[in-house]
């Protein structure tokens, strides 16, 4: 089975991207970075990469895609806390990002997202423990 992933983004600008995340909290990984790429540490076996428009283009024959227009992935991430969802996209919109919709709050299920500088969507989740909910320990305002 899969050990690591490494979901590789196309992007405009390599010190914009970086100052970004690195606003965020998040760190680089300096053996794997260089001014054509930088692989961003979102957790322990998690990167992304981002990869400047030309470098991107050198792996795949079709047009890159402007995620400000068209959408060609969705980031997922989870997140320890709601509190954590919300501090993350707060960082976000203050280096720049936005967030394209409210915050969804489905009992089981905490959610919001940001776009970053580029417009790529990434989604932060906070899922509550099952044994939580059937204990009927869930936080307020989870299904119970």
């Amino acid at each position: 089975m899969h050990r690591q992933i490494y979901v590789n983004l196309p992007i405009a600008d390599m010190a914009r991207s970086r100052a970004f995340f690195e606003a965020l909290g998040y760190a680089f990984n300096p053996q794997f970075s260089n001014e054509q790429g930088a692989c961003l540490v979102l957790g322990e076996n998690l990167y992304a990469m981002l990869l400047v428009h030309p470098f991107f283009q050198g792996f795949i024959d079709k047009r890159i895609a402007d995620a400000r227009e068209s959408t060609e992935v969705l980031v997922c991430l989870s997140c320890d806390s709601r509190e954590e969802v919300d501090q993350l996209v707060a960082r976000a919109i203050a280096a720049g990002g936005r967030a394209p919709r409210p915050p969804q709050d489905h009992g089981f299920m905490y959610g919001h997202s940001f776009e970053d500088l580029d417009g790529h969507l990434w989604e932060l989740v906070h899922m509550v423990d099952a044994s939580q909910v059937n204990a009927g320990q869930a936080p307020q305002g989870a299904a119970v």
